[in-house]
């Protein structure tokens, strides 16, 4: 992210450039009919643009400018900085009524990760939110995330944090968006996914460089963000674009044989499933999403061809699948995640996993 943006003095009112004619024409010691009289205005209109109630027009402006000296752009400029100062104090109201929306949304972690700017004024807090979500109103971003029509196959518990949620989506769409990446190609994919699954073997300040490299050479952002409170998800896949798709994870679990099973999974979202739909995984799968199970299939055999699954069952030693490890070539790691999910032993053999953990930031 770019470094935050500084908040000038904002104040909570507006002065109309009539006080600055009204000034200028006592300066010059005119009185209001003589004013009129020199511009060819009506001296009703002048007390309208005193009050703020009449705009100064570019042809006034170049009356004021015959009769005061005054440059029209000066009066120009004036008229443009009242009128949008009028438009921000309206706007400001018009937030102040969406200010518990604000609740919902991880604001103190997004400001910890600055990626919002710290600010006193809740007001100002919510316009920064809602920039960081690329949205001009809280019915904007109610519109996109919470009810898009482009998400049928969102997990079924999106709706229990909608909030953290779409913050960690939306931290990857950004991270995502600055990824230069080739025009996606399906072929091509296919091609980086058999390269990506031996780096399994591999530590993570190794291979996820040449993993994003590979990716966007295909068409597909990667973007790792770290997970958020209160949004228990393992990673998402969504095209940003109908040539560049982006697949999201994060290290929640933070094991080995969770993180490339995440990838391959989300892989398949992209690989086979419609451009129009966006995908969150939080681990589970659903009875009744056929496209949910056809990725955790995908992601299995990529890792682990299914002929293996009698061997890996039949383990009863580390040595065991480490061996199988070697013969199908991904880390040992993996092949013990195969088999407690085979077996439903979920603490055997967790030795064998190695822990992935965020780098500390310099």
């Amino acid at each position: 992210m770019k470094a935050l943006r500084k908040h000038s003095f904002d104040p909570d009112y507006a002065v109309p450039p009539g006080d600055t004619v009204k000034e200028t024409m006592e300066a010059l010691g005119m009185t209001q009919r003589e004013l009129a009289d020199r511009t060819g205005l009506t001296v009703q209109t002048l007390n309208r643009i005193f009050k703020g109630e009449q705009p100064i027009s570019y042809e006034t402006a170049n009356k004021f400018e015959l009769v005061t000296g005054t440059p029209a752009n000066f009066w120009n400029n004036l008229e443009a900085q009242y009128r949008e100062q009028l438009t921000k104090l309206a706007e400001k109201a018009a937030l102040g009524t969406s200010l518990s929306w604000l609740k919902t949304i991880p604001v103190a972690e997004l400001m910890a990760r600055k990626v919002i700017a710290q600010a006193d004024d809740r007001v100002l807090v919510l316009r920064e939110t809602l920039r960081f979500y690329g949205v001009s109103s809280v019915a904007a971003w109610a519109t996109i995330w919470e009810r898009p029509a482009a998400a049928a196959r969102r997990c079924v518990h999106f709706e229990s944090s909608p909030g953290p949620t779409s913050a960690w989506l939306r931290l990857g769409q950004l991270q995502a968006r600055d990824i230069k990446c080739a025009v996606y190609s399906k072929a091509r994919f296919l091609e980086v996914l058999t390269e990506i699954r031996t780096f399994t073997t591999r530590k993570p300040e190794q291979f996820l460089p040449e993993m994003v490299r590979l990716c966007a050479s295909a068409g597909v952002a990667l973007a790792l963000v770290p997970e958020i409170k209160k949004a228990p998800w393992s990673g998402a896949a969504e095209w940003l674009t109908p040539d560049k798709a982006m697949i999201l994870l994060n290290l929640r679990g933070k094991s080995e044989d969770r993180f490339w099973f995440t990838f391959f999974h989300e892989a398949s979202h992209i690989l086979h499933d419609s451009k129009k739909e966006q995908h969150i995984d939080d681990g589970k799968t659903y009875a009744n999403d056929p496209a949910e199970h056809r990725a955790d299939e995908f992601a299995a055999d990529m890792l682990i061809p299914r002929k293996h699954d009698p061997a890996i069952r039949a383990a009863r030693s580390a040595a065991a699948l480490r061996q199988i490890a070697a013969t199908v070539g991904v880390c040992p790691g993996v092949v013990a995640g195969r088999y407690q999910h085979l077996t439903k032993k979920w603490s055997h053999f967790h030795a064998l996993k190695c822990k992935f953990q965020w780098a500390a930031e310099p």
